[in-house]
């Protein structure tokens, strides 16, 4: 496990040659929770992991979050605190949830995507991508395939929790940036709820560094293409 307190450069190569490749983002106190009982979370990170997520944006096609996040948070998903190209900007909404007021189907900002179901109507200023559900979801693998083949093939999986929770679930996600706040909650909405495990050998187990900013928050970059082994 690498240590540093460079600036880091997200994992992502510039051209994917081989296929899409996903990205996933996470931020959450020392005791793994991303929000108070009440919800409120802004902002339990500081300002140097503000910078790295939107550096992320910057080095990604597009960026997806779940129509929870996007309508609890009202988010623009541009690239605003660093220097780079907006991302497209994608909803995730199988039943037509989103609200046309939302800033990202009006502020001209980006290309916006609503990822839905066949026969679900999406606001305008956004582009449908519809998608057979499957049991009430959209199956992230098969979001990733329609994004891919539209020529985009850097994507961020930005929020929510249940929402990445999917992805990872899904084993579509190659590498997951946490970013750690020294902060303890003690209770609250959990980061990641994933499918039960019965041991420890069914653990991911990825290669993973460490990035320690100024102001205290700590990201671990997992690579979830490549496990370490225990020696047992």
């Amino acid at each position: 496990m690498d240590i540093s307190t460079k600036p880091v450069t997200p994992l992502l190569p510039r051209r994917c040659e081989t296929g899409p490749v996903v990205i996933a983002q996470l931020g959450q106190t020392l005791d793994g929770r991303i929000a108070t009982v009440t919800g409120a979370s802004k902002y339990i990170n500081g300002s140097a992991a503000l910078d790295h997520l939107h550096r992320l944006r910057a080095q990604v096609d597009a960026v997806l979050v779940g129509v929870g996040t996007a309508m609890a948070d009202d988010p623009q998903l541009t690239v605003r605190r660093v220097d780079g190209t907006h991302p497209a900007r994608v909803v995730i909404d199988p039943k037509g949830r989103a609200s046309a007021d939302l800033r990202l189907f009006g502020d001209g900002q980006a290309p916006v995507f609503v990822v839905t179901s066949p026969g679900v109507a999406v606001p305008d200023g956004a582009t449908p991508i519809r998608i057979d559900p499957r049991d009430g979801q959209l199956p992230p693998g098969a979001i990733v395939a329609a994004l891919s083949a539209m020529g985009l093939q850097r994507l961020l999986v930005e929020g929510g929790a249940d929402t990445l929770a999917r992805f990872l679930d899904a084993d579509v996600v190659d590498l997951l940036h946490i970013l750690m706040a020294p902060m303890i909650l003690g209770s609250g909405k959990a980061g990641l709820a994933l499918k039960p495990v019965e041991s420890l050998k069914e653990a991911r187990r990825p290669q993973t560094g460490v990035h320690v900013f100024d102001d205290g928050d700590v990201l671990f970059t997992c690579d979830l293409r490549q496990n370490w082994e225990r020696d047992e």
